[in-house]
């Protein structure tokens, strides 16, 4: 979150909120600090080096000794040369002045430069960055060990103005787009609204399903000034300052994202596809209690296909079930997947199938896929189904909800089985390796298990008023 202390949320709709929104106050301490570090000071060597890496500038001073390099910085703050290690030829060394004294560091290279984690496009940066990195650790340490201490993410005192009407317009917006477009000044107020107001928003909308969900963070470079939105405290540094969300867009810092609960509210806008995507991710962000391909294709499939022979044995043209995927992702739940479109249910359950196998974590999970293995291997059955019953409470919510769903309708599809031939075992063995894979990409185990897989599924659909 780009820090303004004048910033506020703009557009027609929101206008009167705007004046009475207060922005939070961002700490300025560690800014300050920054502003402060030292600034890089390059020692050119006057000769010509020998050898010097085509990746190096003057800054190289060939092989030269500590004592040598020490003597070239001069005391000077922030000065800095590049040497090659007398008693090691071929390894490269930064020398930096700071704190009154001189620092090596051992360079490398490979394709970008670092010394540690971070990769530069320069040696300039990379010893900005690490002047601002040593000058805030030394002047700020125990200010840093405490950041977490008093979050603002805590208590979101400065969300709590804006919390009840971005709520009521969140939800207003989304009973009246079932009728009209909503209007583009609209879009870009809510556009406007941080993360963390937003997060505070939909966290007080009763609409909103309840599943917990932590946060993808990933290290991310902010271009301009950027503050900590769980510490209120300047993000540091040239690059990698911190983390964000990739499902929600918060920006924190790396050690502040451990503190974070897992209340991930993903934004649609940075969901790019439905298949593909983590389940408990794409309903949270479409606000459903189950993904859209479960709920529209099994909706399709009860409508005009119990009675269809061999369901979901049977297999649809690939090349359509490759649209019907194509159609999800490009239309979301506006996909048309009628008869008049696929006259063929094969390729409606084929479409279904294999969204289920292209979750990226299976709806049962790579965390209890070995204990549903295990309780496969039960011989007595009601010790059997009360285990399973166990397990099934160790999912997380969206993907119980999500196979309480599939079974409640596979439970159907047996029903039908005098039309369609097909019976619990037979959905077994066809829905097994797709619910629940081996979190080890191994063949021998897939086809080890497959028997107990087809079980449990057996098991799901057969007890599924029981289990469920």
């Amino acid at each position: 979150m780009a820090a303004s202390s004048n910033s506020s949320l703009s557009g027609s709709s929101v206008s009167s909120d705007a004046e009475e929104y207060q922005p939070p106050i961002w700490k300025s301490y560690l800014y300050q600090l920054q502003q402060e570090a030292p600034r890089p000071k390059r020692i050119i060597c006057p000769g010509e080096v020998e050898n010097r890496p085509k990746y190096y500038g003057r800054e190289f001073h060939g092989i030269i000794s500590r004592e040598q390099a020490d003597e070239l910085l001069g005391g000077v703050e922030g000065a800095y040369i590049l040497r090659e290690s007398q008693r090691q030829p071929g390894c490269y060394t930064l020398a930096l002045r700071f704190g009154n004294q001189t620092l090596n560091y051992r360079l490398f290279y490979d394709g970008k430069h670092f010394v540690g984690e971070k990769r530069f496009e320069s040696i300039h940066d990379l010893v900005t960055d690490g002047l601002i990195t040593l000058y805030i650790e030394t002047k700020a340490s125990e200010y840093i060990s405490k950041m977490t201490t008093n979050p603002i993410y805590e208590h979101i005192g400065y969300a709590t103005l804006l919390r009840e009407k971005v709520s009521r317009r969140l939800s207003r917006s989304k009973n009246e787009s079932r009728k009209t477009n909503v209007t583009n000044e609209e879009h870009t107020a809510v556009e406007k609204i941080s993360s963390l107001v937003r997060r505070a928003a939909l966290t007080h909308n009763d609409n909103h399903f309840n599943y917990e969900k932590t946060h993808n963070f990933k290290v991310h470079t902010f271009r301009g000034p950027h503050w900590c939105e769980y510490c209120a405290n300047f993000m540091w540094g040239l690059i990698a300052q911190g983390v964000r969300c990739s499902d929600c867009g918060l920006n924190v810092h790396k050690q502040c994202s451990k503190h974070v609960p897992n209340d991930c509210q993903p934004d649609l806008k940075r969901i790019k596809k439905v298949y593909c995507c983590d389940l408990t991710t794409l309903v949270k962000a479409h606000n459903t209690q189950r993904p859209m391909v479960v709920d529209i294709c099994i909706r399709e499939i009860e409508a005009r296909g119990l009675k269809s022979e061999g369901l979901y044995r049977v297999s649809g043209f690939t090349e359509h079930i490759e649209d019907v995927k194509m159609a999800f992702d490009r239309d979301g739940e506006k996909a048309d997947i009628s008869a008049n479109i696929y006259p063929d249910i094969n390729i409606i359950t084929g479409a279904l199938k294999l969204y289920f196998r292209d979750l990226p974590i299976p709806v049962i999970t790579y965390d209890t896929y070995s204990k549903f293995i295990e309780v496969a291997k039960i011989s007595n059955a009601d010790e059997r189904l009360e285990a399973v019953h166990e397990v099934l409470m160790l999912l997380p919510p969206a993907h119980y909800e999500t196979l309480r769903y599939l079974m409640i309708h596979l439970k159907k599809v047996t029903m039908n089985e005098k039309d369609n031939f097909m019976n619990a075992e037979n959905l077994g063995i066809v829905f097994g390796p797709t619910l629940m894979r081996p979190p080890e990409d191994s063949t021998l185990t897939t086809l080890h298990d497959m028997r107990y897989q087809k079980l449990i599924v057996q098991i799901l659909i057969e007890n599924e008023d029981v289990l469920f």
